[in-house]
């Protein structure tokens, strides 16, 4: 045979070598280090709301002046933009980008089994790996003094937080990529947690997810007229009717995203015909993008919920300047962003929604998923000290997990170590971001005063 001589991919022990080697240009405590300098936080939110619907901004910020909690997860885009000013790793990974506490839940898998893993991906690209560890980090800080705790209990529940990644991060990278390719957290295994009140936590988030069905969401949200056609039932300005031509746009729409959806997916939907499509807000720093509901139903009146939910650029590429690999920027620029949410979410997630897919419309490029399947989450600030830290734990190992599918996974994995210098780096950090983030709230409520 002829030809160039065959190399292997670079084993596990070149790559841990090469991220150990990396703390020598980027040392873990250099990671404590919050730069402020050019900051103009009001200026990034209000560039944010441009581009939004101008009659859903008012309520964005309503939702984000709630509480210091409730502005922080609004505001991934000052965090990347505050990120990229300070030191990092250099060690990219496929992320999230908004990897706060409340992005982690449960889900149901196409085997219609209860998984808990993120569950947001609307900012998700390649960013250094501890861009997401810190947003996870922080939430937890922040969560933890708006609920009153004792500092040792939140100190405490930062630094596990970290150890917890660390040392998943290296757990996964012994393995191979195949067999973390199908590792997912089916949360049939939470009902062994040992701690009586974080079972107790765990069969309530089962008992709330399992009642969020689309089945029970139709019977809520519709109701059918005199002719036996699914309509949405009107909630302002939650959820609103779309003018005529608005509402044939979006439905004509659906074309575009069939051609994206799996061919299983594809016949599937050709049971069904498009009833009723609404506007609704969601989430917190989402409010103000399109978000549409679609009912489709059978011909023996079975609905199927979908949602349609605009896309723009992450706040990664946008704020904080990170470089994609080769080919990806050529590739979301000619399938539209909704195409980045969708692959990002299918690389991060154990499991993924199977009817997944993305269009792009006159207004915009949006992503397509089901509504309300079995979606539930955890409302960490409500939750008692020992809960608390469980679940912030649970949240690190399943961000390692979906870390674990890059090929740079093992350089982090040589990179963090043991856990306990990088503990206490991003734990300043966290704190320190906490209060800074504290007073960009308390110039956001100025502002609107």
């Amino acid at each position: 045979m002829t030809g160039p001589a065959w190399e292997p991919p670079p084993s596990r022990e070149q790559r841990v070598a090469e991220g150990r080697a990396a703390r020598r240009a980027a040392p873990r405590r250099s990671l404590a280090e919050l730069a402020t300098d050019g900051r103009d936080p009001l200026g990034i939110l209000a560039s944010q709301n441009a581009g939004r619907v101008a009659e859903l901004v008012p309520l964005r910020a309503e939702r984000m002046a709630a509480s210091p909690f409730a502005f922080y997860r609004g505001t991934a885009a000052l965090m990347a933009a505050d990120l990229a000013r300070s030191p990092g790793s250099g060690i990219p990974v496929a992320s999230c980008g908004d990897a706060h506490v409340a992005n982690f839940g449960l889900y149901a898998s196409p085997q219609r089994s209860l998984v808990f893993d993120l569950n947001d991906f609307d900012e998700a690209a390649w960013a250094p790996w501890e861009w997401d560890v810190k947003r996870l980090v922080t939430s937890v800080v922040i969560a933890g003094q708006a609920t009153g705790r004792d500092e040792r209990v939140v100190t405490d529940a930062a630094r596990v937080t970290v150890r917890a990644y660390a040392q998943a991060i290296a757990a996964y990278t012994r393995r191979s990529a195949l067999a973390r390719y199908y590792e997912h957290f089916d949360v049939s295994g939470g009902r062994a947690v040992r701690d009586k009140a974080g079972r107790r936590v765990v069969r309530a988030a089962i008992r709330h997810a399992e009642r969020r069905t689309a089945e029970r969401a139709a019977r809520k949200l519709t109701e059918a007229d005199a002719t036996g056609r699914l309509r949405f039932v009107e909630e302002p300005p939650a959820m609103t009717h779309l003018d005529e031509l608005t509402a044939a746009l979006v439905e004509g729409a659906f074309a575009g995203y069939r051609a994206t959806a799996g061919v299983d997916i594809r016949l599937l939907l050709r049971h069904y015909r498009v009833s009723d499509t609404v506007r609704r807000a969601v989430g917190v720093g989402s409010v103000g993008t399109r978000c549409f509901v679609t009912v489709l139903q059978d011909g023996d009146g079975s609905a199927l919920l979908l949602q349609t939910k605009e896309a723009g650029r992450s706040v990664l590429i946008e704020h904080g300047r990170c470089p994609q690999p080769e080919g990806l920027d050529q590739q979301w620029a000619e399938s539209g962003e909704g195409s980045r949410v969708v692959s990002m979410q299918r690389i991060l997630q154990g499991v993924s929604d199977p009817f997944l897919g993305h269009l792009r419309g006159r207004t915009g490029d949006y992503y397509v998923r089901q509504f309300r399947d079995m979606k539930g989450g955890i409302d960490i600030e409500t939750l008692e000290d020992g809960p608390f830290a469980l679940y912030a734990r649970a949240c690190a190992v399943t961000l390692a997990r979906a870390h674990s599918q890059s090929p740079n996974a093992t350089n982090v994995a040589g990179y963090v170590g043991s856990g306990r210098t990088l503990a206490e780096a991003l734990t300043t950090w966290a704190y320190a971001y906490a209060d800074l983030s504290r007073a960009d709230y308390d110039a956001f409520l100025a502002a609107r005063a």
